[in-house]
């Protein structure tokens, strides 16, 4: 469904796992123009909402993808040209979309779009999931079925819990201009916490680039690293975890 754009501040990690980020690191003043505005729209503060335009979010899964006519088949094209041409990983592909065996009735997708053109997406899937041999990607990498990933992707068993869901293929479209980048980013990340929120969660397990923490930081989101870092297709990549129960 699609859902009015909206801002939060970013939560943080449970105490029940490891808090290995670096000791009081605390984010740097706004400089920029999209981090001064990131920086009212936290603290309250008057801030022009033009940035974003006409841009939406929708969450579809197999359910309502009726309701959203070509968005999905978008979203997949989409997600070819970043994951596949240009980052060249080596994934699933039919008919110009990239996907994969986690692109189940379990999941969902939460997409920003505008004016017809996707801006930017994730996906998310509850840790409970299972189809065939497959259940979550950080799980089975653990259980070393997945060629390419690590075995100790992550410190501790991976949970297969209601509360906890994975989020993988975040992107942003490089058509997104620097001036509203930040903020686009931004959105994703709390459209995203409201889809598993609603679905749930109380926290989020994804992958992400290892230059995370300095990426989060610009975003005013806190992420914990809870494995160590490693390659994909030559880009260093981390587990982290989101917690979104506040």
């Amino acid at each position: 469904m699609d859902r009015p754009l909206r801002y939060e501040q970013a939560y943080p990690a449970p105490d029940i796992f490891p808090d290995l980020s670096p000791a009081n690191d605390t984010q740097a003043a706004p400089k920029t123009s999209a981090q001064r505005k990131l920086f009212a729209i936290k603290r309250g503060l008057p801030t022009p909402r033009g940035e974003l335009g006409g841009v939406r979010a929708t969450t579809m899964s197999f359910r309502n993808i009726h309701e959203h006519g070509t968005l999905l088949a978008k979203y997949l094209e989409t997600r070819k040209s970043i994951f596949i041409d240009r980052l060249k990983w080596q994934v699933g592909e039919t008919d110009g979309m990239e996907f994969d065996q986690y692109d189940t009735p379990a999941c969902q997708w939460v997409v920003l779009h505008e004016f017809g053109e996707v801006l930017g997406g994730v996906r998310l899937l509850p840790s409970t999931a299972q189809c065939g041999i497959y259940s979550y990607m950080l799980r089975d990498a653990q259980k070393g079925i997945l060629t390419g990933l690590p075995t100790d992707i992550l410190f501790f068993e991976a949970p297969v819990k209601p509360t906890v869901w994975e989020a993988t293929r975040f992107f942003v479209t490089e058509g997104v201009s620097s001036s509203r980048r930040l903020l686009v980013q931004q959105e994703l990340f709390h459209q995203m916490t409201i889809a598993a929120k609603n679905g749930g969660a109380s926290t989020i397990l994804g992958i992400v680039p290892a230059v995370w923490a300095r990426w989060s930081r610009r975003l005013g989101v806190y992420a914990t690293p809870v494995g160590a870092k490693f390659s994909i297709d030559g880009t260093a990549s981390q587990s982290v975890l989101f917690n979104i129960d506040r």
